[in-house]
């Protein structure tokens, strides 16, 4: 009965389906270990930024260039604050008691002894920055020569939450913190790297850091976990597939070896049609509508 599987069609079949469902099970576990390497660095993260916080901070050349081990480390920096190049990041939001609070960072930048300057995120406070009354709450940078304790983070791009890349932002704002923001509004050098200080001065409140690209449970994570359910039903509707094409064709087999004809398809009044050419029933044949001849 199973002999038409050694037939070429059926052979076609066959290797499409031993080739696509261990492929559709290969990329279904693939995509499910992205997830758990996401969830596994994120566990890493949360580890290092509560280790971070209790550990004493480091130089900042020490730390540099920020990635995932020094993402969110506590740095030093000592120089002096460039008061005139201080700017407000609009469009910020922090959680408070009450939910997300909307408000806008405090960055400054300190001008280091090693010649370039660090953007420093001296603290968030809630209203609008572009509203004068919000703004003059902003507290005046220290003068003189300081050093600056805070988390270190990498440089913003367009992916980041709460950035704003189109431009078009009032004179003393920024859209996003990065030293290629930086560089067309301060004369001089930027580290690609900012820091969040950890005592901002009141009534600024201090911003918490982020956590490295790639290392949270973002929706690049859930994509993969999204992605392996796909690849596992697609390995499970091939089977089912290829299961019922086996089973209808071992239907007609069985029926061809008893000698049952395939029924027609029906016609236009749901009745079945006639088979081999056979006239319907109450039909006409050819010779009683031809005309006599010499009529």
């Amino acid at each position: 009965m199973y002999r038409f599987l050694l037939t070429p069609r059926w052979w076609g079949i066959n290797v499409f389906a031993v080739l696509a469902i261990p492929f559709c099970i290969f990329m279904g576990s693939w995509q499910l270990s992205r997830f758990d390497d996401r969830v596994a660095s994120h566990q890493q993260q949360e580890n290092r930024s509560a280790d971070a916080k209790a550990a004493a901070p480091r130089p900042l050349q020490s730390l540099l260039p920020v990635d995932q081990v020094t993402s969110g480390r506590q740095a030093s920096a000592r120089g002096r604050y460039d008061a005139e190049h201080q700017l407000l990041v609009p469009d910020r939001t922090l959680q408070g008691n009450h939910g997300d609070q909307q408000g806008f960072y405090v960055l400054t930048l300190l001008r280091t002894d090693g010649g370039k300057a660090l953007p420093v995120v001296r603290g968030w406070l809630p209203g609008d920055a572009n509203s004068t009354a919000d703004t003059a709450k902003v507290p005046a940078p220290p003068k003189g020569e300081v050093t600056v304790v805070g988390a270190l983070q990498a440089s913003e791009n367009q992916g980041t939450a709460g950035v704003q890349s189109g431009g078009g932002l009032p004179k003393g704002q920024l859209g996003m913190i990065s030293a290629a923001s930086l560089v067309n509004i301060v004369p001089y050098g930027v580290y690609d790297a900012w820091i969040t200080l950890t005592d901002p001065p009141a009534p600024l409140r201090s911003v918490p850091p982020a956590a490295a690209e790639g290392s949270g449970l973002d929706m690049k994570a859930f994509q993969n976990l999204g992605y392996t359910g796909e690849w596992f039903v697609f390995a499970g509707f091939v089977l089912f597939m290829w299961f019922r094409l086996v089973r209808r064709e071992a239907e007609a087999a069985r029926d061809a070896a008893l000698g049952i004809a395939p029924e027609e398809p029906s016609g236009p009044d749901g009745q079945r049609g006639p088979r081999g050419g056979e006239p319907a029933e109450g039909a006409e044949s050819p010779e009683e509508t031809r005309e006599p001849q010499g009529a």
